[in-house]
């Protein structure tokens, strides 16, 4: 506990301050998260002869909050699973040379943007030719900019349905054996040359007298895409990669230790055979590379392309299901958030930890505007 409150203080130090408008916001939202700051609400065992009163501080709610997501990601997972077909899904990831990465430092909602672009449009356009599938696969991807010590390396993860749609029925995978879904040569060449014929024709880029340099730094290096071969089942894709959806650049539980000037965290070393290490920053480094992974304001990290592409996709896949002679996709039901807790965790958050076995209801909650307006409040009144 003592490391959880020195690692969220670290989100008000005095660094901050030369950081833009927004990510000041950002951290202001995280330093705040589960504090007074926030708000809370009250709530009452309904047994009367208990009356025990707790009080909760409410979360912040930010999409890069180590404290926030769970439940948020448990939703998603849930939506996903309503959207598997029986076909072979496949994991692959698109990366970027780090040799661009300082044209995203002054570019990066445009370049995010052409790098769905870049590796949406090469999945889809290697899908319709007829020797892969001739068809348009069903695409989520997820983008990324991290790595494990932090560092800012832009990728973005893929699911790939293996069998597509071809706007009348459903076309089954080429290839029954499942061992790759397009040759990963051809994807990699693609992917570079739709990104950097995206990076040269836009003028509104910020370059700051780099262009030249960067331009022949990536053209003749090998770009990487990663393609795996799909997972034993659908929904075991759909469970790794809900990992990453509402994750952020680093998790409390890799925070070893928090001291007066320092902090240390493990990652895993990709480059020494994923060995597990640990690393010392100062605080000022940290916040400096944490900073580089706030999205920009209101941007999309989780997109959908090819039938799963939001215009008309309920329509889609209901016509999708009933070519394959599926039954139709169930309502969907809004799971409240203790029900989720209590699924998750076996903890019901309702049940009175005074007297375990009275109900805790709400009695005042500064979210409430209504119960902002009262002038005075007795959370314990006295019995009449």
């Amino acid at each position: 506990m003592e490391t959880d409150s020195s690692f969220q203080s670290l989100f008000r130090h005095q660094s901050i301050h030369s950081f833009n408008t927004y990510s000041k916001a950002v951290f202001a939202d995280l330093a705040a998260c589960h504090t007074a700051a926030k708000g809370y609400h009250l709530s009452r065992c309904d047994d009367q002869q208990c009356g025990n009163i707790n009080h909760r501080y409410h979360s912040c709610g930010n999409r890069h909050c180590p404290n926030c997501g769970s439940m948020k990601r448990d939703a998603w997972i849930e939506s996903r699973m309503d959207e598997l077909l029986p076909t072979a899904y496949y994991h692959i990831v698109f990366t970027l040379p780090h040799e661009l990465n300082p044209v995203f430092m002054g570019n990066r909602a445009k370049l995010f943007d052409l790098l769905f672009l870049a590796a949406s449009q090469t999945l889809l356009k290697h899908a319709k030719m007829p020797e892969y599938l001739g068809a348009e696969p069903g695409i989520t991807m997820v983008l990324h900019t991290w790595g494990q010590d932090l560092s800012f390396h832009p990728h973005v993860h893929c699911i790939v349905s293996a069998g597509g749609f071809d706007g009348k029925r459903w076309v089954d995978a080429k290839r029954k054996n499942n061992r790759f879904l397009f040759p990963q040569k051809s994807l990699a060449s693609m992917f570079k040359a739709i990104f950097m014929e995206g990076l040269e024709k836009d003028c509104s880029l910020s370059w700051n007298g780099s262009e030249n340099s960067v331009i022949k730094a990536v053209r003749f290096k090998k770009w990487n895409v990663y393609a795996k071969a799909p997972f034993g089942s659908p929904d075991r894709v759909v469970e790794y990669l809900g990992r990453y959806t509402h994750k952020i650049a680093i998790t409390k539980h890799r925070i070893l230790e928090v001291n007066a000037t320092h902090i240390k965290f493990s990652y895993k070393d990709y480059a020494d055979g994923s060995k597990t290490k640990q690393m010392w920053l100062t605080h000022q480094e940290f916040l400096r590379r944490f900073e580089q992974h706030i999205l920009p304001k209101r941007f999309v990290k989780i997109r959908h392309f090819g039938y799963l592409r939001i215009q008309g996709k309920t329509e889609r896949l209901a016509m999708i299901r009933s070519s394959l002679d599926m039954q139709p996709t169930k309502p969907k039901v809004t799971i409240p958030f203790q029900i989720r807790m209590l699924e998750k965790y076996g903890r019901d958050i309702l049940k009175c930890p005074c007297c375990d076995h009275g109900r805790m209801e709400t009695i005042f909650d500064t979210r409430d505007r209504s119960a902002r307006k009262q002038k005075s409040f007795n959370p314990n009144p006295a019995p009449s």
